[in-house]
């Protein structure tokens, strides 16, 4: 347990409750910060809410929603379809937000200064990223020293889940004792569809949901076999 402040970016969603579930268990003080930037599934902030809740953790909602004017995407209402391919790159799917991550990490890290957190968590991952470019570690890396060269600050970006897939966050957010919150009140379904599956909430269908519930197939998977390996 460090005695230092930590700050969570907080969606709401899988990624980002296991690394609240894994920060309250390593920092003596944890804060969190979600961001209104006009996405369509403005259901996960609800959601956000509830867990901060839940958990006892001071949540600061951010209100950016004019970023959905600045940019195009499946996320902010732009007429792609969410399994299609981005307008403005192919190589990317229409669910990518242009620079979403450096703006919450630039916002985050100036909250960061305000209340004196030591520590930005952010649940970005590179091994199941879903093509997104800014989930990268060497982004992540390039992005914090700029900010804390820019600003004569030394505010360290925690990313637990960069090399974990979907199986192992699901195994991380058991071990961390936030596995039933993962499964019953988060949500990352890029539809907004709050239908139950086994896996969590979602339409099942989208990437995020495709991608959700075949990381808790094999998570529980390995779960059967490492059990019936001991008996």
């Amino acid at each position: 347990m460090k005695s230092e402040r930590a700050l969570v970016i907080f969606s709401g969603g899988q990624d980002s409750t296991t690394c609240l579930g894994w920060a309250k268990n390593r920092f003596d003080e944890v804060r969190a910060i979600s961001f209104y930037y006009g996405q369509t599934h403005e259901v996960e902030l609800e959601q956000a809410r509830l867990i901060a809740k839940e958990m006892e953790i001071t949540l600061e909602l951010v209100d950016i929603h004019f970023y959905q004017h600045m940019v195009y995407s499946a996320l902010t209402g732009s007429p792609m379809g969410m399994n299609s391919q981005h307008r403005d790159n192919q190589a990317l799917p229409a669910s990518f937000v242009p620079n979403r991550n450096s703006l919450f990490i630039l916002l985050s890290h100036s909250f960061a200064q305000q209340i004196k957190a030591s520590t930005l968590i952010a649940g970005l991952c590179q091994t199941d990223y879903s093509g997104y470019p800014d989930c990268r570690e060497p982004y992540t890396k390039e992005m914090i020293h700029a900010l804390n060269l820019g600003s004569d600050q030394n505010i360290e970006l925690l990313t637990p889940l960069m090399h974990l897939t979907k199986s192992e966050t699901f195994e991380l957010a058991e071990t961390e004792g936030v596995l039933d919150l993962v499964i019953n009140a988060s949500h990352t379904c890029y539809n907004g569809s709050i239908q139950p599956n086994p896996w969590g909430r979602g339409c099942g269908e989208c990437p995020a949901c495709e991608l959700r519930a075949k990381g808790y197939n094999e998570f529980i998977t390995h779960k059967e076999r490492a059990n019936h390996g001991r008996s």
